[in-house]
């Protein structure tokens, strides 16, 4: 192959690791809570975290496939680590740049902001190497780690409470997601000895506590339109666009739990995230 060639390629599986449709709805979600917390100012601060928070996803999308190259030759074996598109230690690399990157816009804004980008680029880590082949604790950090998103943009305008109602939205809505996602993959967790929750206890009880995860959800994103702390707008596009898709996301999964139906299933509630953006936007 050609340098020139290679190199497109290797580029080609750095953005495919980074997955940059996460990347985003990250710097959406970011962007989102600033717009919450009331204010856009300063704008080069928000500019700034949207950009960073967007570098430590791609970072942890591109460790969390270096540490599982060996469960995905099983479940995802087109990913660029399995099919051999580029190397792990290129990989590695490439994530390291990212974090790096991601760790030093941080910096730019100011101290708080580099603490936040530190400690949860560490988490990402720790939940790569470790925490994603426990029950919960790894779907736990995920979770926190998206939610957290909010936080980083509130921080952004000094104004991080503003964003927690949002950032507890985004833990449920991503704790569930995360436990679809484990079902779809316990062929290859099995055979990579992760023990996941729905590994150690079953696709039965996995639905079950989706279904306890997402009605709790469905609760709590009631909750601030009943108190008057979200308007008309918000309870319009909530019901109108995601309450239907979790219902049927509930109770397709009393149906079918083949990995293609789960595949979609963890693809849908991707593409709904951006109407919950929405829906909070309009709030």
């Amino acid at each position: 192959m050609r340098a020139d060639g290679y190199l497109r390629e290797n580029l080609r599986a750095v953005v495919q690791l980074a997955r940059p449709v996460n990347g985003l709805i990250t710097m959406a979600s970011v962007l989102v809570a600033a717009v919450l917390a009331g204010s856009l100012e300063p704008l080069e601060a928000v500019a700034l975290a949207c950009a960073s928070a967007g570098l430590i996803n791609a970072a942890g999308n591109t460790i969390n496939d270096y540490f599982d190259v060996e469960i995905d030759r099983v479940n995802k074996p087109h990913r660029p680590l399995p099919a051999g598109r580029i190397s792990s230690r290129r990989a590695l690399l490439a994530a390291g740049v990212e974090f790096a990157s991601g760790n030093l816009l941080a910096a730019i804004i100011s101290p708080a902001m580099l603490l936040f980008a530190v400690f949860f680029s560490a988490l990402i880590c720790i939940y790569s190497s470790h925490l994603k082949r426990t029950p919960l604790w790894g779907n736990v950090a995920v979770s926190l780690t998206s939610a957290a998103a909010f936080i980083y943009g509130g921080m952004a305008v000094q104004r991080p409470r503003e964003a927690v109602i949002p950032a507890l939205f985004a833990f449920f809505y991503h704790l569930g997601r995360e436990i679809i996602k484990d079902m779809e993959d316990m062929t290859g967790d099995r055979l990579g000895n992760a023990h996941t929750f729905p590994v150690r206890y079953g696709k039965r009880k996995s639905v079950a506590l989706v279904w306890g995860n997402f009605l709790l959800l469905v609760g709590l994103t009631m909750w601030p339109y009943l108190t008057g702390g979200y308007g008309t707008t918000y309870f319009i596009v909530v019901v109108t666009g995601i309450y239907p898709v979790i219902g049927y996301v509930l109770f397709s999964l009393l149906r079918r739990t083949d990995p293609d139906h789960l595949n979609f299933l963890s693809n849908l509630l991707k593409a709904d995230m951006l109407i919950g953006l929405i829906a909070l936007y309009f709030r």
